[in-house]
């Protein structure tokens, strides 16, 4: 059910140490280990759901990105920003690449983004291994979904390809980033969004940072060991854009987590205070968008 790393995920180095224990908050209350690897900086969750098991940390009407109805005041303040964001991602994309062309959003949850892309003039696809919210995508919306990596591996080659809030979630890390700029143009861009453990929020909240998500967040990424990863799979990283209503949401959610009384207040307060911190070093907001080409 479980598995143990003896090399980091990313850099196979044997060099990492345990850091911090971690409860699963949202779902299942079990603890687990964040380990710190010394050589790439990145930090991953170990030991693991193995990926046959990993679904069962999903399987909750409290995981909103694979549901369709809101069953709450969070998850309705989730799907409010989510409107606004999927606006924002859009922006984000056609102002960096304006020639609309085939876009793949790997991770797609429900499909939302799909649809606005494809509404946006884009030949847009979507991939989601979640049974549950690909169902959503393909019967409510319609979203043209590739079924899984083998079939990704036939597709023709795509101008942008989006992972937001995904990449943490991949077993496989080395082997589907290898896949996915397999399937990049040349000229294209890879748009990933991560939560930022070096975030003023991150700092504030220490072990009960909604965005450590364990065991579903598999990896814990910061700016540097971002930029290993781009270096290792042959990328640079051309731009970083904060993202920041995210220190809204996390803010939120961690003090839901912990039992603060007033948490709407607590959260707005200490979202402005992460971004008004951020705004002094850029590394330090909630999430960070890195946008990506090939060498």
């Amino acid at each position: 059910m479980y598995e143990r790393l003896t090399k980091c995920p990313l850099c196979k180095s044997g060099l990492f140490i345990n850091h911090i224990i971690v409860e699963d908050k949202a779902i299942s209350k079990e603890s687990f280990i964040i380990c710190a690897c010394k050589n790439c900086e990145l930090w991953f969750t170990n030991p693991r759901p193995d990926p046959e098991n990993s679904i069962h940390y999903y399987s909750s009407d409290r995981y909103i990105s694979h549901q369709k109805q809101s069953k709450g005041i969070t998850d309705l303040v989730y799907k409010l920003v989510r409107r606004y964001t999927m606006r924002q991602k859009m922006r984000w994309i056609t102002d960096r690449y304006p020639r609309k062309g085939r876009l793949l959003d790997f991770g797609c949850g429900v499909g939302h983004f799909v649809k606005a892309c494809q509404t946006n003039g884009w030949n847009a696809y979507g991939l989601e291994p979640n049974p549950t919210a690909a169902a959503i995508a393909t019967n409510t919306l319609g979203i043209p979904l590739i079924a899984n990596l083998p079939a990704l591996a036939q597709q023709k080659k795509f101008d942008v390809i989006t992972l937001f809030h995904v990449l943490e979630h991949i077993h496989s890390l080395n082997k589907t980033l290898k896949l996915l700029l397999d399937r990049l143009k040349k000229r294209g861009l890879l748009f990933i969004a991560v939560p930022n453990r070096d975030s003023a929020d991150a700092t504030v909240f220490k072990e009960n940072w909604a965005a450590w998500d364990v065991p579903r967040h598999l990896y814990h990424f910061n700016i540097r060991s971002m930029q290993h990863l781009a270096e290792r799979h042959g990328c640079r990283i051309v731009e970083i854009l904060p993202m920041k209503l995210d220190a809204y949401y996390v803010s939120l959610l961690s003090h839901q987590y912990i039992g603060s009384p007033n948490r709407f207040y607590k959260a707005i307060r200490e979202g402005y205070r992460s971004n008004r911190e951020a705004k002094k070093n850029a590394t330090n907001y909630s999430s960070l968008l890195f946008v990506l080409k090939k060498k």
